[in-house]
Protein backbone atom coordinates (compact mmCIF):
# COMPACT_ATOMS: atom_id res chain seq x y z
CA UNK A 1 0.00 0.00 0.00
CA UNK A 2 1.52 3.37 -0.80
CA UNK A 3 2.13 5.67 1.92
CA UNK A 4 -0.44 8.68 2.28
CA UNK A 5 0.71 11.90 1.42
CA UNK A 6 2.36 13.94 4.07
CA UNK A 7 3.99 17.09 4.85
CA UNK A 8 5.62 18.68 8.51
CA UNK A 9 4.98 22.06 9.51
CA UNK A 10 8.08 23.39 12.02
CA UNK A 11 7.69 26.90 13.62
CA UNK A 12 10.76 29.34 14.29
CA UNK A 13 9.35 29.25 18.12
CA UNK A 14 6.83 27.98 20.60
CA UNK A 15 3.00 29.48 20.10
CA UNK A 16 3.73 30.93 16.63
CA UNK A 17 -0.31 29.00 15.02
CA UNK A 18 1.35 26.05 14.20
CA UNK A 19 -1.49 24.23 15.85
CA UNK A 20 -4.37 26.18 14.38
CA UNK A 21 -2.91 26.58 10.81
CA UNK A 22 -2.34 22.61 11.28
CA UNK A 23 -6.23 22.50 12.14
CA UNK A 24 -7.55 24.75 9.56
CA UNK A 25 -5.57 22.93 6.59
CA UNK A 26 -6.93 19.70 7.98
CA UNK A 27 -10.70 21.18 7.50
CA UNK A 28 -9.64 22.60 4.34
CA UNK A 29 -8.48 19.99 2.76
CA UNK A 30 -11.02 17.77 4.26
CA UNK A 31 -13.67 19.84 2.88
CA UNK A 32 -11.43 19.75 -0.63
CA UNK A 33 -12.89 15.89 -0.38
CA UNK A 34 -9.69 14.23 1.38
CA UNK A 35 -9.21 12.32 4.15
CA UNK A 36 -6.77 13.62 6.61
CA UNK A 37 -5.53 13.00 9.83
CA UNK A 38 -3.71 15.36 12.40
CA UNK A 39 0.15 13.65 13.46
CA UNK A 40 2.06 15.46 16.30
CA UNK A 41 5.17 13.03 17.45
CA UNK A 42 5.99 15.03 20.80
CA UNK A 43 3.61 17.28 22.30
CA UNK A 44 4.64 19.10 25.76
CA UNK A 45 0.90 20.35 27.21
CA UNK A 46 -1.30 20.54 30.50
CA UNK A 47 -3.80 20.80 27.72
CA UNK A 48 -4.87 17.12 26.98
CA UNK A 49 -8.05 15.02 25.19
CA UNK A 50 -9.39 11.51 26.24
CA UNK A 51 -9.26 9.39 23.33
CA UNK A 52 -12.08 6.85 22.38
CA UNK A 53 -9.40 4.24 22.71
CA UNK A 54 -8.74 4.88 26.42
CA UNK A 55 -5.67 7.47 26.67
CA UNK A 56 -4.86 11.28 26.30
CA UNK A 57 -3.39 13.06 23.93
CA UNK A 58 -2.52 16.87 23.53
CA UNK A 59 -5.87 18.75 23.38
CA UNK A 60 -4.36 20.48 20.58
CA UNK A 61 -4.46 17.11 18.61
CA UNK A 62 -8.00 16.83 19.96
CA UNK A 63 -8.98 19.55 18.11
CA UNK A 64 -7.22 18.87 14.88
CA UNK A 65 -8.87 15.42 14.64
CA UNK A 66 -11.93 17.24 14.65
CA UNK A 67 -11.08 19.45 12.31
CA UNK A 68 -10.31 16.02 10.00
CA UNK A 69 -14.38 15.19 11.19
CA UNK A 70 -12.63 11.92 12.84
CA UNK A 71 -12.25 10.40 15.96
CA UNK A 72 -8.99 11.45 17.88
CA UNK A 73 -6.58 8.59 18.55
CA UNK A 74 -3.61 8.41 20.76
CA UNK A 75 -1.72 7.98 17.23
CA UNK A 76 -2.32 11.15 16.59
CA UNK A 77 0.19 12.30 19.56
CA UNK A 78 2.54 8.98 20.85
CA UNK A 79 4.73 11.11 23.08
CA UNK A 80 3.04 13.96 25.36
CA UNK A 81 5.17 15.66 28.16
CA UNK A 82 2.79 17.15 31.13
CA UNK A 83 5.17 19.36 32.80
CA UNK A 84 4.85 18.84 36.88
CA UNK A 85 7.73 21.54 37.71
CA UNK A 86 10.23 23.64 36.05
CA UNK A 87 12.78 20.05 36.18
CA UNK A 88 10.21 17.26 35.59
CA UNK A 89 7.24 15.90 33.44
CA UNK A 90 4.94 13.17 33.47
CA UNK A 91 6.01 10.76 30.12
CA UNK A 92 2.54 9.58 28.23
CA UNK A 93 3.48 7.24 25.60
CA UNK A 94 0.63 6.07 23.21
CA UNK A 95 -1.95 6.87 25.19
CA UNK A 96 -0.70 5.30 28.61
CA UNK A 97 1.05 6.79 31.78
CA UNK A 98 5.01 5.68 30.83
CA UNK A 99 6.29 7.28 33.92
CA UNK A 100 7.88 10.93 35.13
CA UNK A 101 11.57 12.13 34.13
CA UNK A 102 13.61 15.22 34.71
CA UNK A 103 14.43 17.72 31.85
CA UNK A 104 18.01 16.58 31.82
CA UNK A 105 16.80 12.75 31.54
CA UNK A 106 14.87 13.40 28.89
CA UNK A 107 17.37 14.35 27.03
CA UNK A 108 18.76 11.10 26.66
CA UNK A 109 15.79 9.34 27.23
CA UNK A 110 13.89 10.46 23.68
CA UNK A 111 15.46 9.09 21.37
CA UNK A 112 14.25 5.45 22.70
CA UNK A 113 10.51 6.58 21.84
CA UNK A 114 11.29 7.53 18.19
CA UNK A 115 9.82 3.32 17.15
CA UNK A 116 6.66 4.48 18.70
CA UNK A 117 6.38 7.49 17.46
CA UNK A 118 7.09 5.68 13.98
CA UNK A 119 4.31 2.82 14.58
CA UNK A 120 1.66 5.44 15.71
CA UNK A 121 2.16 7.68 12.62
CA UNK A 122 2.18 4.41 9.96
CA UNK A 123 -1.24 3.73 11.33
CA UNK A 124 -2.16 7.05 11.24
CA UNK A 125 -1.25 7.26 7.19
CA UNK A 126 -3.09 4.04 6.79
CA UNK A 127 -6.61 5.92 7.44
CA UNK A 128 -5.18 8.76 5.86
CA UNK A 129 -5.04 10.43 2.33
CA UNK A 130 -3.21 13.15 3.61
CA UNK A 131 -1.22 13.53 6.93
CA UNK A 132 -0.34 16.77 8.43
CA UNK A 133 2.14 16.90 10.69
CA UNK A 134 2.85 19.46 13.58
CA UNK A 135 6.34 20.12 15.24
CA UNK A 136 7.35 20.85 18.47
CA UNK A 137 8.88 24.61 19.43
CA UNK A 138 11.70 25.12 16.82
CA UNK A 139 13.91 23.21 14.77
CA UNK A 140 16.69 25.82 15.70
CA UNK A 141 16.90 24.88 19.49
CA UNK A 142 20.30 23.29 18.37
CA UNK A 143 21.65 22.12 21.44
CA UNK A 144 18.84 19.72 21.76
CA UNK A 145 19.04 18.05 18.27
CA UNK A 146 20.66 15.08 19.09
CA UNK A 147 17.92 12.12 19.81
CA UNK A 148 14.97 14.96 18.40
CA UNK A 149 11.84 13.40 17.53
CA UNK A 150 9.73 16.54 17.59
CA UNK A 151 11.34 18.71 14.91
CA UNK A 152 13.94 17.67 12.08
CA UNK A 153 14.80 13.99 14.18
CA UNK A 154 11.58 12.63 12.91
CA UNK A 155 10.96 14.32 9.69
CA UNK A 156 14.44 12.59 8.68
CA UNK A 157 13.18 9.05 10.20
CA UNK A 158 9.81 9.77 8.40
CA UNK A 159 11.28 11.41 5.34
CA UNK A 160 9.21 14.16 5.60
CA UNK A 161 9.31 17.51 3.14
CA UNK A 162 8.72 21.02 5.97
CA UNK A 163 6.77 23.94 5.50
CA UNK A 164 8.50 26.72 8.15
CA UNK A 165 6.09 29.15 9.64
CA UNK A 166 6.88 32.69 11.54
CA UNK A 167 4.98 34.62 13.63
CA UNK A 168 5.40 38.29 12.52
CA UNK A 169 3.15 39.58 15.21
CA UNK A 170 5.75 39.29 17.83
CA UNK A 171 8.49 40.98 15.60
CA UNK A 172 11.48 39.65 14.27
CA UNK A 173 10.42 37.46 11.86
CA UNK A 174 12.73 37.84 8.91
CA UNK A 175 15.21 37.50 11.47
CA UNK A 176 13.53 34.31 12.60
CA UNK A 177 12.90 32.61 9.85
CA UNK A 178 16.83 33.52 8.26
CA UNK A 179 18.00 32.66 11.73
CA UNK A 180 16.39 28.92 11.83
CA UNK A 181 17.24 28.29 8.29
CA UNK A 182 20.71 29.19 9.13
CA UNK A 183 21.08 26.64 12.35
CA UNK A 184 20.04 23.78 10.36
CA UNK A 185 22.57 21.33 9.22
CA UNK A 186 22.59 21.41 5.04
CA UNK A 187 20.72 17.95 4.88
CA UNK A 188 17.63 19.62 7.14
CA UNK A 189 17.93 22.72 4.86
CA UNK A 190 16.84 20.32 2.27
CA UNK A 191 13.89 19.53 3.61
CA UNK A 192 12.52 22.88 3.82
CA UNK A 193 9.95 23.53 0.22
CA UNK A 194 8.55 26.87 1.88
CA UNK A 195 7.46 29.27 4.78
CA UNK A 196 4.41 30.95 6.16
CA UNK A 197 4.55 34.64 7.40
CA UNK A 198 1.77 34.31 10.28
CA UNK A 199 -0.27 36.49 12.34
CA UNK A 200 -0.52 40.26 9.79
CA UNK A 201 -1.73 42.86 10.71
CA UNK A 202 -2.50 45.82 8.37
CA UNK A 203 -1.35 46.07 5.10
CA UNK A 204 0.02 42.69 3.33
CA UNK A 205 1.70 44.54 0.62
CA UNK A 206 4.07 46.81 3.04
CA UNK A 207 5.69 42.89 3.87
CA UNK A 208 6.22 42.74 0.20
CA UNK A 209 9.69 43.62 0.35
CA UNK A 210 10.55 41.33 3.62
CA UNK A 211 9.27 38.18 1.60
CA UNK A 212 11.39 39.18 -1.15
CA UNK A 213 14.46 39.65 1.74
CA UNK A 214 13.65 36.13 2.90
CA UNK A 215 12.96 34.37 -0.28
CA UNK A 216 16.49 35.48 -1.61
CA UNK A 217 18.47 34.82 1.01
CA UNK A 218 16.84 31.27 1.81
CA UNK A 219 15.93 30.33 -1.41
CA UNK A 220 12.62 28.93 -0.38
CA UNK A 221 9.30 29.98 -1.73
CA UNK A 222 6.55 31.71 0.32
CA UNK A 223 3.90 29.73 0.68
CA UNK A 224 1.50 32.93 1.39
CA UNK A 225 0.95 35.54 4.30
CA UNK A 226 -1.93 34.72 6.78
CA UNK A 227 -3.80 37.87 8.12
CA UNK A 228 -4.54 37.74 12.23
CA UNK A 229 -7.10 35.75 12.85
CA UNK A 230 -9.21 36.96 15.97
CA UNK A 231 -11.68 34.10 15.96
CA UNK A 232 -9.19 32.00 16.38
CA UNK A 233 -9.11 32.95 19.92
CA UNK A 234 -12.71 30.88 20.83
CA UNK A 235 -10.62 27.71 19.71
CA UNK A 236 -8.74 26.08 22.61
CA UNK A 237 -4.82 26.97 23.15
CA UNK A 238 -2.20 24.58 23.08
CA UNK A 239 -0.34 26.06 26.31
CA UNK A 240 -1.13 28.53 28.87
CA UNK A 241 1.13 31.20 27.47
CA UNK A 242 -2.05 32.44 26.08
CA UNK A 243 -3.13 32.83 29.27
CA UNK A 244 -0.32 34.55 31.23
CA UNK A 245 -0.49 37.00 27.99
CA UNK A 246 -4.66 37.70 28.40
CA UNK A 247 -5.81 40.94 29.98
CA UNK A 248 -8.63 40.73 32.52
CA UNK A 249 -11.93 41.30 30.52
CA UNK A 250 -13.62 45.16 31.31
CA UNK A 251 -17.34 46.09 30.22
CA UNK A 252 -20.42 45.66 31.36
CA UNK A 253 -20.72 42.12 31.85
CA UNK A 254 -22.73 40.97 35.09
CA UNK A 255 -21.43 38.12 35.71
CA UNK A 256 -17.61 38.12 37.07
CA UNK A 257 -15.59 34.75 37.61
CA UNK A 258 -12.38 34.94 38.68
CA UNK A 259 -9.56 31.55 38.01
CA UNK A 260 -5.74 31.86 40.01
CA UNK A 261 -3.68 30.97 37.33
CA UNK A 262 -2.27 28.57 38.95
CA UNK A 263 1.65 27.09 37.74
CA UNK A 264 0.48 23.98 36.89
CA UNK A 265 -2.92 24.67 35.55
CA UNK A 266 -4.03 22.00 33.79
CA UNK A 267 -7.31 21.34 30.90
CA UNK A 268 -7.94 25.23 31.03
CA UNK A 269 -9.90 24.74 28.08
CA UNK A 270 -12.53 24.11 30.11
CA UNK A 271 -13.14 27.57 30.76
CA UNK A 272 -13.68 28.49 27.24
CA UNK A 273 -16.76 27.95 26.98
CA UNK A 274 -18.27 30.52 29.83
CA UNK A 275 -15.33 32.90 28.26
CA UNK A 276 -17.89 33.21 24.98
CA UNK A 277 -20.85 33.82 27.25
CA UNK A 278 -21.55 37.77 26.35
CA UNK A 279 -22.75 38.55 30.12
CA UNK A 280 -19.73 36.12 31.97
CA UNK A 281 -16.37 38.26 32.89
CA UNK A 282 -13.57 35.66 33.14
CA UNK A 283 -10.50 37.32 34.75
CA UNK A 284 -7.87 35.00 34.80
CA UNK A 285 -5.79 36.11 37.85
CA UNK A 286 -1.46 35.84 37.22
CA UNK A 287 0.65 35.84 40.30
CA UNK A 288 1.06 39.22 42.46
CA UNK A 289 -2.27 40.12 41.65
CA UNK A 290 -5.41 39.89 44.53
CA UNK A 291 -8.61 37.51 43.81
CA UNK A 292 -11.06 40.74 43.10
CA UNK A 293 -13.68 41.24 45.74
CA UNK A 294 -16.38 41.68 43.19
CA UNK A 295 -16.42 38.17 41.82
CA UNK A 296 -19.57 35.82 41.82
CA UNK A 297 -17.46 32.93 41.72
CA UNK A 298 -13.92 31.93 41.86
CA UNK A 299 -13.20 28.77 39.91
CA UNK A 300 -9.94 26.47 41.31
CA UNK A 301 -9.16 24.65 37.80
CA UNK A 302 -7.38 21.31 36.98
CA UNK A 303 -3.28 20.70 38.16
CA UNK A 304 -1.09 18.73 37.03
CA UNK A 305 1.27 19.12 40.34
CA UNK A 306 -1.95 19.86 42.90
CA UNK A 307 0.52 19.90 45.97
CA UNK A 308 2.75 22.03 44.29
CA UNK A 309 -0.09 24.02 43.11
CA UNK A 310 -1.97 24.62 46.09
CA UNK A 311 1.41 25.40 48.12
CA UNK A 312 1.32 28.63 45.49
CA UNK A 313 -1.95 29.27 46.05
CA UNK A 314 -1.15 29.83 49.98
CA UNK A 315 2.24 31.66 48.77
CA UNK A 316 0.35 34.02 46.78
CA UNK A 317 -2.25 35.03 49.87
CA UNK A 318 -5.22 33.56 47.51
CA UNK A 319 -6.12 31.53 50.21
CA UNK A 320 -6.74 34.51 52.44
CA UNK A 321 -8.79 36.34 49.23
CA UNK A 322 -10.69 32.70 49.29
CA UNK A 323 -11.81 32.95 52.56
CA UNK A 324 -12.65 37.07 52.47
CA UNK A 325 -14.90 36.09 49.30
CA UNK A 326 -17.21 33.45 51.07
CA UNK A 327 -17.66 35.39 54.26
CA UNK A 328 -19.32 38.11 51.56
CA UNK A 329 -21.08 35.32 50.35
CA UNK A 330 -19.66 34.09 47.33
CA UNK A 331 -19.53 30.78 45.79
CA UNK A 332 -16.35 28.50 44.66
CA UNK A 333 -16.03 25.51 42.17
CA UNK A 334 -12.97 22.85 41.70
CA UNK A 335 -12.51 20.73 38.75
CA UNK A 336 -10.32 17.83 39.52
CA UNK A 337 -7.26 19.19 40.97
CA UNK A 338 -9.10 22.34 41.97
CA UNK A 339 -11.52 20.35 43.56
CA UNK A 340 -9.25 17.91 45.73
CA UNK A 341 -7.78 21.41 47.13
CA UNK A 342 -11.49 22.34 48.32
CA UNK A 343 -11.01 19.30 50.77
CA UNK A 344 -9.38 18.90 54.18
CA UNK A 345 -6.40 16.83 53.06
CA UNK A 346 -4.44 16.11 50.07
CA UNK A 347 -1.69 13.24 50.82
CA UNK A 348 0.75 12.19 47.83
CA UNK A 349 2.53 9.23 49.61
CA UNK A 350 4.61 7.53 46.81
CA UNK A 351 4.72 11.09 44.78
CA UNK A 352 2.95 9.94 41.43
CA UNK A 353 2.87 14.47 41.38
CA UNK A 354 5.52 15.73 42.88
CA UNK A 355 8.01 14.75 46.51
CA UNK A 356 5.80 12.27 48.48
CA UNK A 357 4.11 14.26 50.91
CA UNK A 358 1.38 15.95 51.93
CA UNK A 359 -0.66 19.27 52.80
CA UNK A 360 -3.71 20.18 54.35
CA UNK A 361 -6.05 21.45 51.74
CA UNK A 362 -8.91 24.80 52.09
CA UNK A 363 -10.61 22.95 54.01
CA UNK A 364 -14.28 24.03 52.72
CA UNK A 365 -15.70 20.69 51.60
CA UNK A 366 -15.08 17.79 54.13
CA UNK A 367 -13.14 15.19 51.90
CA UNK A 368 -9.34 14.23 51.75
CA UNK A 369 -7.86 12.89 48.92
CA UNK A 370 -4.91 10.43 48.65
CA UNK A 371 -2.98 9.97 45.22
CA UNK A 372 -3.15 6.88 44.49
CA UNK A 373 -5.04 3.82 41.92
CA UNK A 374 -5.04 3.93 37.95
CA UNK A 375 -5.04 7.14 36.11
CA UNK A 376 -8.76 7.28 35.01
CA UNK A 377 -9.35 8.36 31.54
CA UNK A 378 -12.79 8.18 30.41
CA UNK A 379 -15.68 10.19 28.66
CA UNK A 380 -19.28 10.04 30.64
CA UNK A 381 -22.54 11.60 30.67
CA UNK A 382 -24.72 12.28 33.88
CA UNK A 383 -27.21 14.64 34.76
CA UNK A 384 -26.39 18.14 37.62
CA UNK A 385 -28.43 17.35 40.44
CA UNK A 386 -29.48 20.60 41.60
CA UNK A 387 -30.88 21.16 37.57
CA UNK A 388 -31.74 18.25 36.26
CA UNK A 389 -29.69 19.15 33.82
CA UNK A 390 -27.98 16.84 31.15
CA UNK A 391 -23.94 16.86 30.99
CA UNK A 392 -21.66 14.99 29.31
CA UNK A 393 -17.43 15.78 30.14
CA UNK A 394 -14.65 13.00 30.61
CA UNK A 395 -12.24 12.19 33.82
CA UNK A 396 -8.45 12.43 33.62
CA UNK A 397 -7.11 12.01 37.17
CA UNK A 398 -4.70 10.17 39.77
CA UNK A 399 -6.71 9.79 42.85
CA UNK A 400 -9.10 8.82 45.14
CA UNK A 401 -11.37 11.43 47.13
CA UNK A 402 -13.62 10.08 49.98
CA UNK A 403 -15.62 12.14 53.00
CA UNK A 404 -18.88 12.71 54.13
CA UNK A 405 -19.76 15.42 51.58
CA UNK A 406 -19.59 13.00 49.13
CA UNK A 407 -22.80 12.26 50.64
CA UNK A 408 -24.32 15.87 48.78
CA UNK A 409 -22.96 14.49 44.90
CA UNK A 410 -22.61 17.43 42.09
CA UNK A 411 -23.31 15.30 39.61
CA UNK A 412 -25.17 11.36 38.83
CA UNK A 413 -23.14 10.00 35.95
CA UNK A 414 -25.28 7.42 33.65
CA UNK A 415 -24.18 4.11 35.15
CA UNK A 416 -25.36 5.12 38.50
CA UNK A 417 -22.45 6.65 40.05
CA UNK A 418 -22.37 10.28 42.43
CA UNK A 419 -19.55 11.87 41.00
CA UNK A 420 -18.32 15.30 42.82
CA UNK A 421 -19.41 17.25 46.17
CA UNK A 422 -21.45 20.15 47.99
CA UNK A 423 -20.94 22.02 50.54
CA UNK A 424 -24.52 22.17 53.08
CA UNK A 425 -25.75 25.35 51.73
CA UNK A 426 -24.37 24.70 48.07
CA UNK A 427 -21.79 27.68 47.86
CA UNK A 428 -18.56 25.12 47.91
CA UNK A 429 -18.91 22.28 45.07
CA UNK A 430 -16.54 20.50 42.82
CA UNK A 431 -16.09 17.78 41.07
CA UNK A 432 -13.30 15.29 38.80
CA UNK A 433 -15.56 15.69 35.48
CA UNK A 434 -13.23 18.43 32.81
CA UNK A 435 -15.25 19.53 30.03
CA UNK A 436 -19.01 19.86 31.08
CA UNK A 437 -19.00 23.43 30.69
CA UNK A 438 -19.20 22.89 26.66
CA UNK A 439 -23.23 21.71 27.72
CA UNK A 440 -25.44 24.59 26.99
CA UNK A 441 -27.95 23.65 28.97
CA UNK A 442 -25.97 23.06 32.32
CA UNK A 443 -23.68 25.92 31.50
CA UNK A 444 -26.94 27.79 31.54
CA UNK A 445 -28.29 26.32 34.66
CA UNK A 446 -24.96 26.80 36.29
CA UNK A 447 -24.84 30.55 35.58
CA UNK A 448 -28.20 31.09 36.89
CA UNK A 449 -27.61 29.90 40.23
CA UNK A 450 -25.06 32.93 40.35
CA UNK A 451 -27.36 35.50 38.94
CA UNK A 452 -30.58 35.36 37.01
CA UNK A 453 -30.34 35.64 33.60
CA UNK A 454 -32.47 34.90 30.18
CA UNK A 455 -30.56 31.65 28.08
CA UNK A 456 -27.93 33.02 26.12
CA UNK A 457 -27.73 32.52 22.16
CA UNK A 458 -24.45 30.87 22.48
CA UNK A 459 -24.82 27.04 21.02
CA UNK A 460 -20.56 26.04 21.98
CA UNK A 461 -20.25 23.28 20.14
CA UNK A 462 -21.76 24.71 16.81
CA UNK A 463 -19.91 28.42 17.47
CA UNK A 464 -16.39 25.88 17.62
CA UNK A 465 -17.31 24.17 14.21
CA UNK A 466 -18.26 27.65 12.58
CA UNK A 467 -14.54 28.76 13.42
CA UNK A 468 -12.70 25.66 12.03
CA UNK A 469 -14.58 26.57 9.11
CA UNK A 470 -13.84 30.10 9.03
CA UNK A 471 -10.41 29.38 9.79
CA UNK A 472 -10.42 26.60 6.66
CA UNK A 473 -11.64 29.54 4.73
CA UNK A 474 -9.24 32.04 5.83
CA UNK A 475 -6.28 30.00 4.80
CA UNK A 476 -7.84 28.97 1.60
CA UNK A 477 -7.88 32.81 0.67
CA UNK A 478 -4.02 33.62 1.74
CA UNK A 479 -2.18 30.54 1.49
CA UNK A 480 -1.44 28.51 -1.60
CA UNK A 481 -3.19 25.03 -1.21
CA UNK A 482 -2.73 23.50 -4.47
CA UNK A 483 1.31 23.93 -3.67
CA UNK A 484 0.84 22.58 0.00
CA UNK A 485 -0.40 19.32 -1.02
CA UNK A 486 2.19 18.88 -4.18
CA UNK A 487 4.48 19.66 -1.51
CA UNK A 488 2.89 16.38 0.46
CA UNK A 489 2.80 14.81 -2.57
CA UNK A 490 6.22 14.76 -3.51
CA UNK A 491 5.71 16.97 -6.35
Amino acid sequence: MARAAAIMFQGTGSDVGKSLIVAGLARAFRRGGLSVRPFKPQNMSNNAAVTADGGEIGRAQALQARACGVPPSVHMNPVLLKPQSEIGAQVVVQGKVWGNARAADWQSLKSTFLPQALDSFETVSREADLVLVEGAGSPAEANLRAGDIANMGFAEAADLPIVLIGDIDRGGVIASILGTVLLLEEGERRRLKGYVINKLRGDARLFDGGLAIITSRCNLPSLGVIPFFPPAAKLPAEDSVSLRSARPERGERPIRIAVPLLGRIANFDDLDPLGAEPDVALDMVKPGRALPGDADLIILPGSKATLADLAELRSEGWDIDIAAHMRRGGRLFGICGGYQMLGRRIDDPLGIEGPPGGLPGLGLLDLSTEMSGDKSLTEVRGRHLASGAQLRGYEMHIGRTQGPDRGRPFIRLDDGRDEGAASADGRVAGCYLHGLFAEDDFRHAFLSALRDRPASAVVYETEVEAVLDGLAEHLARHLDLDRILGIARGR
